[in-house]
């Protein structure tokens, strides 16, 4: 299926769960919120008639009073009213009167005088002193057929003499109820008419775009000139403006060359020094003079292997986009396993390891290569700068929530102001003290690399006790 047929589906799916989200939004909260403001106006209306019902009640004549005159001509009236736009011909309230016992005195209806409504919730609730009000049908089967009864007390000198309730069928409701429904149907209809139509509309726009970028990249693919798609989507032409960048540096082998370049450059010191002690060899030396010189070619070939090993290392992690195998790292167990690596060089150098915290730090997720890999980078540049008889120390810290941080500090001479900016570029590289040789200058930014790959950072600074600190920030889930 098409991206463009897939997205107009999914617009007009959303646009259907919403129309269908609204229409139970109506019956859920339109109609009980109508029914509520009717509960309301009859709370008023039976605390009215409660009071112009008081002086007959107490007289003992509300059957047969001025109340029940006016109430009876009441249901006579002759009504023709245009609400909105439906009718209403008929009056719908039904008002009776009980006593303190719930014995029903007067009824507007005629049916129910004399009958013990003591028990009905609307009466029941209001002789005890609370709000009465009860819901209930008057054909058990229809449950279309419900009435609602509110009762108010009828008050003398401040005291209770009777209950008055008036009641209302709820379908007297319907017609603006389902008057209110159609009218939501129709617009909702016509809503989903009208986003279909933008949605078909949008769908083409983007289907355009998308195929001007697809005829692009066809185009580049047979070796065809090509401009990118100058219009359409903002971020359809934006990409086809990366592509056509990333196009113009692959073509131009601008990536290959400025590392054959930096490679070649980094090679010539060692192959000259190689060279020039072997071209000695031929000589006729002292052994002394032929075993330093020796020793020296034998030094420069493990230079040039290492410079090619991470070389070759840097260019395919700089080229990786994302984790490829990530698993549970236990990062305590790491840093023994590196330390344990490095015992030899350690042992050379008479440089000691102190560890701090790493038994209590939390799993992360990761690449275990590319993490073994960093933290060989940093002890090995601690190494390389910590005097004999130094100590190196590791201060992990996971206190902040969802990272973990490793400080490798050593006690070396430190980092000059003039090469803060630049220790992690590449090639870049300071003369170690002890040997006054210069590294391959790709460690730290091997660091820098994987760190960014694991969403973390790295930051390399001098320390105010003297010797520099290496702080490798990593979040426990990369993201």
């Amino acid at each position: 299926m098409k991206l463009g047929i897939r997205i107009l589906l999914g617009y007009f799916l959303i646009v259907g769960l919403a129309g269908v989200f609204i229409q139970r939004v109506f019956l859920a909260e339109v109609k009980p919120a109508v029914r509520q403001a009717m509960e309301d106006t009859l709370v008023d209306t039976a605390n009215i008639l409660a009071e112009l019902a008081a002086d007959d009640m107490k007289q003992n004549r509300i059957a047969d009073g001025n109340f029940a005159s006016r109430v009876r001509e009441y249901a006579h009236r002759d009504i023709n009213a245009k609400i909105w736009s439906f009718r209403k011909t008929t009056l719908d309230y039904r008002i009776y009167v009980t006593d303190l016992k719930g014995i029903v005195q007067f009824d507007s209806t005629g049916r129910a005088v004399g009958q013990d409504y003591s028990r009905r919730n609307d009466v029941y609730l209001t002789l005890q002193g609370n709000y009465g009000v009860r819901s209930t049908r008057d054909v058990d089967s229809d449950e279309r057929s419900t009435v609602m009864h509110v009762a108010a007390p009828i008050i003398d000198s401040g005291k209770m003499i009777g209950v008055l309730t008036v009641a209302k069928p709820n379908n007297t409701l319907q017609p603006a109820i389902s008057q209110s429904e159609r009218t939501i149907l129709r617009w909702g209809a016509l809503l989903l008419v009208l986003s279909l139509a933008v949605g078909l509309a949008v769908t083409l726009w983007i289907s355009r775009s998308l195929g001007a970028l697809q005829r692009y990249a066809r185009a580049v693919t047979a070796g065809e000139r090509a401009q990118p798609p100058t219009k359409g989507a903002s971020e359809i032409v934006e990409l086809g403006r990366a592509l056509e960048s990333m196009r113009q540096r692959l073509e131009g082998k601008q990536y290959v060359e400025h590392y054959i370049h930096s490679l070649t450059h980094e090679m010539k010191s060692p192959l000259a020094a190689i060279r020039g002690a072997a071209e000695l060899l031929d000589e006729d030396l002292p052994a002394a003079e032929q075993r330093r010189f020796a020793h020296n070619i034998r030094g420069q070939s493990q230079r040039l292997s290492e410079l090619i090993e991470k070389m070759l290392a840097l260019a395919a992690i700089e080229h990786r986009q994302a984790l490829e195998n990530i698993v549970a790292i236990d990062l305590g167990q790491l840093l023994a396993e590196v330390i344990a690596l490095l015992e030899p060089r350690l042992q050379q150098a008479k440089v000691t390891v102190q560890v701090a915290n790493a038994p209590e730090l939390p799993q992360i997720r990761g690449e275990v290569f590319l993490l073994r890999q960093a933290l060989l980078n940093l002890l090995e540049n601690a190494i390389d700068f910590s005097p004999a008889g130094g100590a190196i120390t590791i201060q992990a810290d996971s206190s902040v929530a969802g990272v973990v941080t490793l400080a490798v500090a050593d006690n070396g001479p430190g980092i000059p102001d003039y090469a803060l900016g630049r220790v992690f570029e590449r090639f870049y590289s300071l003369p170690r003290p002890a040997s006054n040789e210069k590294s391959t200058g790709l460690g730290l930014c091997f660091v820098q690399q994987v760190a960014q790959l694991h969403h973390g950072q790295i930051i390399l600074h001098n320390r105010g006790a003297g010797g520099a600190e290496a702080r490798l920030t990593l979040p426990l889930e990369p993201t």
